[in-house]
C-alpha cells in the first residue's frame, strides 16, 4: 500500500489544510488564490477550496441553514482530508461562522494536519466592500440567515493566526502566510 508518507516524500513537502474563516468580503477568497500562486512558485502542490464554488457543485443542494451549514462543512472537511493524505495543500476558503464547526473541519481533517486562520477583517469594512451585494440584501431582508446580520459569527478561539485585510495589503497578508506556513511543509 502506498502510505501518505510515500506521496508527502514524491511530492518532497507534507499535506497541510489551511482553513480560512471570516465575514463574507474579509478577503479570504483572494488571500487563498494569491498564497496559492506563491506556494505553486516554490514548487508546492496545492488545491484551493472556495466556499462560493463549491456551493456550484459538490455542495449544490445545500442552503444556510444551520444544519446545511454543518453539512457543507463536514463535505469540504471530508474532501480536504482525502487530498491532504495525498501531499497536497489545501486552501479552503470558507465562512465557518461558528467555534463548533471549525471543530469539527479540525477533528476530521486532524490537528496535525490543520491551520486555521482568522481572516480578521472588521464586518464594517467586509460591508462597505460587499463585492457581491450580499450584505444589502440581508439589511432588506432579501437574504434571509446571513453571517454578521441575522446569524452570527463567532470570534475563533482555535485560531493560529489572524490576518486583517484592512490594514494589511493582500501582497503583505500573503508574505505573512507563507513565511508562517513554508516551514511547516519541509519533509
Amino acid at each position: 500500500m502506498v502510505t501518505s508518507s510515500d506521496k508527502e516524500n514524491l511530492l518532497s513537502h507534507k499535506g497541510l489544510a489551511i482553513w480560512m474563516t471570516g465575514y463574507s468580503g474579509s478577503g479570504k477568497s483572494t488571500l487563498a488564490y494569491q498564497l496559492e500562486r506563491r506556494l505553486h512558485e516554490e514548487g508546492i502542490l496545492t488545491k484551493v477550496l472556495d466556499g462560493d464554488i463549491l456551493r456550484l457543485g459538490i455542495n449544490k443542494d445545500l442552503g444556510f441553514s444551520m444544519e446545511d451549514r454543518t453539512e457543507n462543512i463536514r463535505r469540504t472537511a471530508e474532501l480536504t482530508k482525502q487530498l491532504v493524505s495525498c501531499g497536497v495543500v489545501v486552501i479552503c476558503s470558507l465562512i465557518t461562522p461558528t467555534n463548533e464547526l471549525r471543530r469539527l473541519a479540525e477533528n476530521i481533517i486532524g490537528n496535525q494536519h490543520f491551520i486555521l486562520y482568522h481572516i480578521a477583517t472588521p464586518l464594517t469594512v467586509c460591508e462597505q466592500r460587499d463585492v457581491k451585494g450580499h450584505y444589502a440584501k440581508a439589511r432588506s431582508g432579501e437574504i434571509k440567515e446571513f453571517t454578521g446580520i441575522s446569524n452570527p459569527f463567532e470570534t475563533p478561539t482555535n485560531a493560529i493566526y489572524s490576518i486583517d485585510t484592512s490594514e494589511l495589503s493582500i501582497e503583505k497578508s500573503v508574505d505573512i502566510m507563507f513565511d508562517d506556513l513554508f516551514p511547516l511543509l519541509a519533509i
